[in-house]
């Protein structure tokens, strides 16, 4: 049974960091992304992670400040999060695709599995 379980959220001042993982198991995956849902919008891409070459995309308001990275060996997908924003504010979620994505890997609808979502909150 395949699993993604976020960790890392929570409550941080403006210009501070945090660092979101997502625990995966059951299979691996070629592409793994992070999305986001702030109140009242729809959810958005944030960052992703392709292959074995460590391909990472972002999102234009996230680049230079979000970094996301993979530990194969621990099947864990991470985000840090760094120069937070409040506009960053949102719950925060892990996505993982059975595909080798070349361009679709900021769109939901490529991913198979999602995390529960983990909260991240950055007060001005």
């Amino acid at each position: 049974q395949v699993q993604l379980v976020e960790s890392g959220g929570g409550l941080v001042q403006a210009g501070g960091s945090l660092r979101l993982s997502c625990a995966t198991s059951g299979r691996t995956f070629s592409t793994m992304g992070w999305f986001r849902q702030a109140p009242g919008k729809e959810r958005e891409f944030v960052a992703a992670h392709r292959g074995s070459r460590d391909s990472t995309f972002y999102a234009d308001s996230v680049k230079g400040r979000f970094t996301i990275s993979r530990d194969g060996a621990k099947n864990t997908l991470y985000l840090q999060m760094n120069s937070l924003k409040p506009e960053d504010t949102a719950v925060y979620y892990c996505a993982a695709a059975i595909q080798f994505l070349v361009t679709a890997y900021n769109r939901e609808g490529s991913y198979n599995y999602w995390g529960q979502g983990t909260q991240v909150t950055v007060s001005s």
